[in-house]
């Protein structure tokens, strides 16, 4: 017997299809999941035609063309505040301007069936976040560690708040090879043996931290990673949520592995570069959470309502100790995207190659959006279609020409093909086996053509 709750959902991804299908989206299987995750809590979804006002009946918005200032201005004005946007092509530069005016409430990363970024957002948390006072069925664990040199007193508060709200955990001591300062290493691998011994979703908070309520946010959303962004660019660790999910014992192998290689890089710097190849790789459901989750003790810009509250100091100088460090990255984590120096998007082949491609898209800044989008499918289905010898594409979006110089140098320190495009040029069906027949690695293969 078919129950109710099937014909709703098998309507509802019958509507997703047409209404996807009728405006040439390409989402993949997880990012359709959000989007219908989205229309269960705030309302039917439909695609914002520029110079329109959202209709007042529908919760979810999905932009598809990028707009102007004043266009912006007037969505944004116009948004009801049990409203969402979904951006399907968020690893385009041109929305960053509205996403700046929006809280971004997640990201989605590019696959194989789906090879864009999806971002989504809204005006704040509150329309999609647990109601005030509720309980949540779901399955968590808190876990937490610090330096044993920092003694038994440390987590005190902590475990205190756990044990009132009545939430498992684990908050133990740890040895440290550098007395009471944890490296990011010694982090991640205590996460890893959380990670293995139980079986909840797993929400790390530092251990000299407090809660104001249970946190019930990340839990609710049924993503694979949760964390907060200092400043909007800036990934801490001090809150992160792990889903049970593949993706997310991805990111925390490849934060280790990182971490691990390089011990002195601070951990949010580590964490990030972690996100971002993990990102690459796979449709990573990423969660951004809200302030309110990293509320630093006696910050004037703490938000009157807290959950997760932090002994920081007001000026935050332990989440980046050098304030120049990543500032290449800063504008793509302010829109919640790879940067032109990052891989937006990694593919294997089935050819057993350790040989890998790299494939530059310039003047990303100056091309259309579904211009630049189709871009993006072409090289992906190119490569699907005949990878030409390949193991691996790495397909990196460039919209300045420092970007394109980080990119090709490295692409060249590991040996990889490049291929220059623009996103109006049209790529030969043969292009990566043409590519594969040549012997020249770390050449620049520049397609040629004049723009139409």
């Amino acid at each position: 017997m078919i129950s109710a709750d099937t014909v709703q959902a098998d309507g509802l991804q019958a509507n997703f299809d047409q209404l996807l299908a009728t405006n040439n989206i390409r989402m993949s299987a997880a990012q359709r999941r959000r989007l219908a995750w989205l229309c269960e809590r705030l309302g039917p979804a439909t695609v914002h035609q520029a110079g329109s006002v959202p209709a007042r009946d529908h919760g979810v918005v999905i932009l598809v063309e990028p707009p102007s200032g004043p266009a912006a201005e007037m969505l944004y004005r116009s948004l009801r505040a049990d409203c969402a946007v979904v951006i399907p092509f968020g690893e385009n530069p041109a929305f960053d301007f509205l996403k700046s005016k929006l809280t971004d409430f997640g990201t989605i990363g590019p696959s194989f069936d789906g090879p864009h970024e999806m971002w989504w957002g809204g005006l704040n948390w509150r329309p999609i976040a647990p109601a005030e006072g509720s309980r949540s069925d779901a399955a968590l664990r808190v876990v937490s560690c610090y330096p044993r040199a920092c003694g038994e007193d440390h987590a005190h508060v902590l475990r205190e708040k756990l044990a009132e709200f009545e939430i498992a955990c684990d908050v133990v001591p740890i040895d440290t090879a550098d007395d009471e300062r944890m490296r990011a290493s010694e982090k991640s691998a205590f996460m890893l043996r959380m990670w293995q011994e139980h079986r909840e979703p797993l929400l790390f908070i530092e251990a000299d931290a407090t809660l104001s309520e249970p946190p019930l946010l990340p839990s609710s959303l049924a993503c694979d990673i949760a964390l907060h962004k200092w400043n909007r660019w800036e990934m801490s660790a001090r809150t992160l949520y792990l889903g049970r999910t593949p993706a997310a014992e991805a990111l925390l192998r490849n934060w280790h592995h990182i971490a691990t290689a390089y011990p002195a890089v601070w951990e949010g710097y580590l964490l990030d570069q972690a996100w971002s190849l993990t990102s690459s790789q796979m449709a990573l459901d990423t969660a951004w959470l809200p302030r309110s989750y990293h509320a630093p003790a006696e910050d004037a810009g703490t938000p009157r309502h807290t959950t997760v509250v932090h002994n920081l100091p007001t000026d935050n100088s332990d989440l980046g100790p050098d304030a120049e460090f990543g500032i290449t990255m800063r504008a793509a984590r302010r829109a919640s995207r790879s940067g032109g120096r990052d891989a937006m998007i990694v593919i294997k082949s089935p050819a057993a190659s350790n040989d890998a491609i790299t494939v530059i898209m310039r003047d990303i800044a100056t091309s259309d959006a579904r211009e630049m989008a189709a871009s993006i499918e072409a090289v992906t289905g190119a490569f699907a279609a005949d990878c030409g010898g390949f193991g691996r594409l790495e397909l990196a979006l460039c919209p300045w020409q420092d970007d394109i110089r980080a990119a090709k140098s490295a692409a060249a320190s590991t040996n990889n093909r490049i291929i220059e495009i623009a996103p109006w040029q049209a790529l030969p069906a043969d292009l990566f086996r043409t590519v594969g027949r040549s012997r020249d690695a770390g050449s620049v293969l520049v397609m040629a053509g004049q723009r139409g």
